[in-house]
């Protein structure tokens, strides 16, 4: 970890303040040529919302929808993010992508992010104060939150590391795990300071509001089990009325629609020619040579019969352009032109605006990680553990279902409380299909290896299933990572 912590503040500062290259070699850059003026602050706090971003290549570690071929959601047949090698080959602590690459894994993006928002914390101090202070910390609270729990859901015990990495004067220095207990305590602290310093206000300009830190924060507790907190926490982001579902479900994942949605809590942002996405994302997931999100047919399945979201959400044999098909002139046609047949490839997140996708093209749609409808169904899970299928678990999921242009039946009285619970799941997986919340839900739920491992992606080759072992609940963290803190860093038990 050592290797990139110093490095990575470097890099971000020198990126958002150019002007002290010329003054300052990189090795030298430190807190004496920087956080002088409220500027620096401005310019510190764009670099910390830029380690959500990436770094180069065709996918991100942040983007969502990359994160469902993990699960028994989606395929990916180029391997994007290690996702196909990780179901049918098994983890490994070798395997690649985002779980162990050596500059592209989560583990390393998110130790990154964590550094600059240590630094920033450590520093800021120095050129704001008053509401200005307390609202841009709690921005750097979330970051290092959102990327914290990141690492916990996956790799499980991780490093807890807090000081700023510019006052390291020991490089040398190697790092032992912390348990994932202890991290979920950080992460429940940062969020709770978040929530005190930023604005109760809508989410609209790509900075994080008081709500954004709630809703994460009732993610964080729904992955602890802890209930009660999560339905109160819930229920007082439902009540204080500020956000509501948007009268497109699927306006919620292109442009313009994304940036008026009341219905968006968190995204990563992008915006066309000046920040767009460094590979299209259109052309990953449906041009020629890619197609790299395609739904199994175990996800198409579990839509109801006239559930809308389906054909919102992925494409069937036969669509024209009349359906979104994004080919003027073509049918579509699996088989042809990497359709893998026996899938259906995604539809949620393309601009119907963009046609022929190619490399090369620009696109922007933001990364959505948090909506108003995540609440609504937590809320309802939550409640029920708590006190089972009342009037109010009812109302949210109902609410969901009924959204505009869904419109879905209302559903049967009587339900008991395990039935509640299988609706909830089953309304979590169709309304966030290709959103990235399936795998880690699979997880918290403790289903994981009953659901992916044996699991056929395709029916049409019965005998190719996927791996999922015990240990895969905590991923292997990155050999490379392990052998450099060595003998003090300990692989995860089962690589």
């Amino acid at each position: 970890m050592k290797r990139y912590l110093h490095l990575l503040i470097i890099a971000a500062i020198c990126a958002t303040a150019c002007k002290k290259l010329d003054l300052t070699t990189p090795d030298k850059l430190s807190t004496k040529v920087f956080w002088k003026t409220e500027g620096d602050a401005d310019l510190a706090l764009t670099g910390l919302y830029a380690t959500l971003y990436g770094p180069n290549g065709q996918v991100s570690v942040f983007a969502p929808m990359w994160w469902d071929s993990f699960s028994d959601n989606s395929f990916t047949q180029n391997n994007q993010g290690g996702a196909q090698q990780s179901l049918t080959a098994g983890l490994t602590s070798t395997v690649g992508g985002f779980p162990t690459s050596n500059d592209q894994s989560l583990y390393v993006l998110c130790y990154k992010g964590i550094a600059a928002s240590n630094s920033f914390l450590a520093n800021v101090e120095k050129v704001l104060s008053g509401d200005k202070l307390n609202q841009y910390k709690g921005e750097a609270y979330f970051i290092r939150a959102f990327h914290y729990f990141m690492l916990a859901q996956t790799y499980g015990n991780v490093p807890l590391v807090t000081e700023d990495p510019l006052a390291i004067t020991d490089f040398k220095q190697k790092v032992a795990k912390s348990p994932r207990a202890e991290i979920l305590k950080l992460i429940e602290a940062d969020l709770d300071q978040a929530i005190s310093g930023l604005p109760a206000a809508k989410y609209t300009s790509g900075h994080v509001v008081k709500a954004s830190a709630q809703g994460m924060k009732v993610r964080v507790l729904m992955f602890e089990k802890k209930f009660p907190e999560a339905a109160a926490l819930a229920k007082t982001i439902i009540d204080d009325g500020l956000f509501a579902l948007n009268s497109t479900y699927d306006g919620n994942f292109y442009k313009p629609d994304q940036r008026s949605s009341p219905e968006i809590m968190f995204s990563i942002q992008f915006q066309a020619p000046s920040v767009p996405h460094e590979f299209a994302i259109t052309t990953v997931i449906i041009g020629s040579g890619y197609k790299d999100l395609q739904g199994t047919q175990d996800m198409i399945d579990e839509y109801e019969a006239n559930d809308p979201r389906k054909t919102m959400s992925f494409f069937f044999p036969g669509d024209t352009p009349a359906q979104g098909w994004p080919f003027p002139g073509t049918v579509g046609t699996p088989g042809v032109n990497n359709w893998t047949k026996g899938y259906y490839p995604a539809k949620k997140w393309l601009d119907p605006k963009l046609i022929n996708p190619q490399p090369g093209m620009l696109d922007d749609q933001d990364y959505v990680w948090l909506r108003y409808a995540d609440i609504k169904l937590m809320y309802a899970e939550a409640q029920n553990e708590v006190a089972g299928p009342d009037a109010s678990v009812y109302q949210q999921v109902n609410e969901v279902r009924a959204r505009p242009g869904v419109n879905m039946p209302v559903l049967p009285a009587g339900l008991s409380q395990a039935d509640m619970r299988e609706r909830i799941r089953h309304e979590r997986r169709v309304e966030f299909a290709l959103e990235g919340l399936r795998y880690f839900d699979l997880r918290r739920w403790g289903i994981a290896q009953q659901t992916l491992n044996g699991f056929v992606q395709n029916p049409l080759t019965p005998n190719l299933k996927t791996i999922y072992r015990s240990q895969f609940e905590y991923w292997p963290l990155p050999q490379i990572e392990v052998d450099r803190n060595a003998p003090v860093l300990i692989q995860n038990e089962g690589y």
